[in-house]
C-alpha cells in the first residue's frame, strides 16, 4: 500500500508530469491545484514569529525545504535570498524549512550560525522530527514550492537549477 505522507508529492507530480528531480508549472486551472499543507510539528522559528499557510494567503509564497548541511541545498541559498531581497515589497514571502538530512543538523545552536553565516533574513521553521516534511509529502533537498495568493500550491522544483523559471513564476505571480 502506498504511503500517505506521499500523496500530496505524487500529486503534484502526476498532475504536472514533471520528472522526479525537476521542475512542474500546474498547467490545470489554480482552483485544481493542492492546496498547501499547513506547517506541523515545528520546533521553533528563525528570523520570525510562528507563521501558518492560512495566515499566508493573499501572500505569493515560496517553501524552501533544505538542510543546513546539504551542498545542493547551500548552492540554491543566493538565488532564493535575491527573489527574498527583490520581490518581498511585492507580496511575496520566503520561508524556509529546515528539516536535517542528518541526526547531527538537529542543533538549533548550529541551525543559527548557518543561518547567519548564510545570510538569510526570511522566516526559518525548525522541522527536525520531519513533521511538515511529511504533511507535504516531500521527498527531496532542496525542494522549493510556489503557492499562490489562494494557497494553492502551483509550482515546484526538486534539487538544484531552473532558477529563471522559478523567477518567472514568482514575477508572474506577484505582478500587479
Amino acid at each position: 500500500m502506498d504511503d500517505p505522507r506521499h500523496a500530496l508529492s505524487r500529486r503534484v507530480m502526476l498532475m504536472t508530469g514533471c520528472a522526479a528531480l525537476g521542475s512542474s508549472l500546474l498547467d490545470a486551472p489554480a482552483e485544481a491545484a493542492p492546496v498547501a499543507p499547513e506547517f506541523v510539528g515545528i520546533d521553533g522559528w528563525l528570523n520570525s514569529r510562528a507563521l501558518s499557510m492560512r495566515g499566508l494567503r493573499g501572500r505569493v509564497v515560496l517553501v524552501n525545504f533544505f538542510a543546513r548541511a546539504c551542498v545542493n541545498c547551500i548552492a540554491t541559498i543566493p538565488y532564493i535570498r535575491g527573489w527574498h531581497a527583490r520581490y518581498s515589497g511585492r507580496g511575496f514571502t520566503v520561508v524556509g524549512v529546515h528539516t536535517p538530512e542528518l541526526p547531527a543538523e538537529r542543533s538549533r545552536q548550529a541551525l543559527e550560525a548557518a543561518v547567519q553565516r548564510f545570510g538569510l533574513t526570511y522566516p526559518v521553521a525548525i522541522d527536525n522530527d520531519s513533521a511538515t516534511w511529511n504533511a507535504w509529502g516531500n521527498r527531496y533537498w532542496p525542494a522549493e514550492y510556489i503557492v499562490d495568493q489562494q494557497g494553492r500550491i502551483v509550482y515546484s522544483h526538486f534539487g538544484e537549477g531552473a532558477y529563471s523559471q522559478t523567477e518567472a513564476v514568482i514575477q508572474r505571480l506577484t505582478a500587479t
